[in-house]
C-alpha cells in the first residue's frame, strides 16, 4: 500500500515559504519539493481556502503563508488537506455475523480511536513556528552553509 504523505510534503512547502518570507512561485516551490508545479498549486489551493496561504498574480507574486506559523499547527494543515486516513490497518469484514470478528473489529476499533485520537492531539500541539525552530537548529548543528535549506 502506497503511504500517504501529503502532509510531510506540504509541511515542507510551508517551511520553504516561512523561510523566504516573500511571495514564491508555484515553480519555485515545485523546485525545493522536486516535483511540478501542478500538484504545488492543487495541494496549495486546499491551503489558500482554509485561509492558511494567500496568492497573488503576475510580476512580483506568488504564494505566502497567510498567518503567522506560531498560529498554524499541524493540525489546521492536516485537516485543510481533506483529514486523509491515518491508520492504514482496518477491520477484516468478510464475516460481519462472526461473533469472534466482532469481538476483534471492537478491540481494533477502540485502539485505533484511541491511536487516532494521541496523534491528531499531537498535531494540534506542533506549529509550524516550532518546526521551523528545529529547522534552524539542525542548520546550525550542521554548520555548512551551502547547503540551502537543509537540502544535500
Amino acid at each position: 500500500m502506497k503511504r500517504d504523505s501529503r502532509l510531510s510534503g506540504v509541511l515542507h512547502v510551508l517551511l520553504h515559504m516561512a523561510e523566504d518570507g516573500g511571495p514564491l512561485t508555484s515553480e519555485q516551490l515545485a523546485g525545493a519539493m522536486r516535483t511540478n508545479a501542478v500538484v504545488v498549486r492543487r495541494i496549495l489551493g486546499g491551503l489558500r481556502q482554509a485561509g492558511l496561504v494567500h496568492s497573488e498574480k503576475g510580476h512580483g507574486g506568488g504564494w505566502t503563508i497567510a498567518r503567522e506559523p506560531s498560529g498554524i499547527t499541524m493540525r489546521d494543515i492536516y485537516d485543510a488537506i481533506g483529514r486523509p486516513r491515518l491508520m492504514a490497518m482496518g477491520n477484516r469484514t468478510d464475516a460481519p455475523g462472526c461473533l469472534v470478528e466482532q469481538a476483534v473489529n471492537a478491540a481494533l476499533d477502540a485502539s485505533f480511536r484511541d491511536a487516532e485520537a494521541l496523534l491528531l492531539a499531537r498535531f494540534e500541539a506542533v506549529t509550524l513556528a516550532e518546526l521551523a525552530a528545529d529547522f534552524h537548529r539542525r542548520m546550525a548543528a550542521r554548520a555548512t552553509p551551502s547547503q540551502e535549506h537543509g537540502h544535500g
